[in-house]
């Protein structure tokens, strides 16, 4: 599977021309332990120049394993953009990459804080009560921490007055 999308303007009619097709997943290169593509860059454009740009528009999409904020399950979402227009300068070279553009697109859709109940298989997203503090009974055979009564905490802070007298 490819890893760019190579667009030659010698080639390209003047009213434009479909582009679809697939991109290998590897061309995310995301840091391990962030979000993992778990399929293609699937891609349906229209590509047309005017001038000295280039404007794609159609769909983009391509699947993620993302890790619920809540209740930290992996899940699969699809991140896809139905009506995406990505225009580019085309410079002066007689062809041009658009994979790395598509590829922004699409990692600029991710979720801030992924949840599984927004995946393609939508799960319930509920943290567990056991790791609620909330929850927790204070009827405990645990004692509190030990504390110093005598101490001021903010005695230390006290000492600094006067510091920025100095010149």
């Amino acid at each position: 599977m490819k890893t760019s999308l190579i667009i030659d303007f010698s080639t390209l009619p003047e009213e434009g021309m479909e582009l679809s097709g697939e991109l290998n997943a590897a061309i995310f290169d995301l840091p391990k332990g962030d979000a993992r593509a778990t399929g293609p860059l699937t891609y349906d454009l229209w590509a047309q120049k005017f001038e000295s740009e280039l404007l794609l528009t159609g769909s983009i999409s391509a699947p993620f394993e993302f890790t619920c904020v809540v209740t930290l399950k992996k899940f699969i979402q699809t991140i896809g953009i139905p009506s995406a227009a990505i225009a580019l300068e085309t410079g002066h070279s007689g062809q041009m990459d658009v994979a790395e553009a598509i590829r922004e697109e699409i990692l600029l859709e991710f979720p801030t804080d992924p949840r599984c109940d927004e995946g393609d298989i939508p799960e319930p997203c509920e943290i567990d009560s056991r790791y609620l503090a909330v929850d927790k009974s204070l009827d405990n055979d645990l004692s509190p921490a030990p504390r110093n009564e005598g101490s001021d905490p903010w005695s230390a802070l006290n000492d600094l007055t006067g510091l920025n007298d100095q010149t």
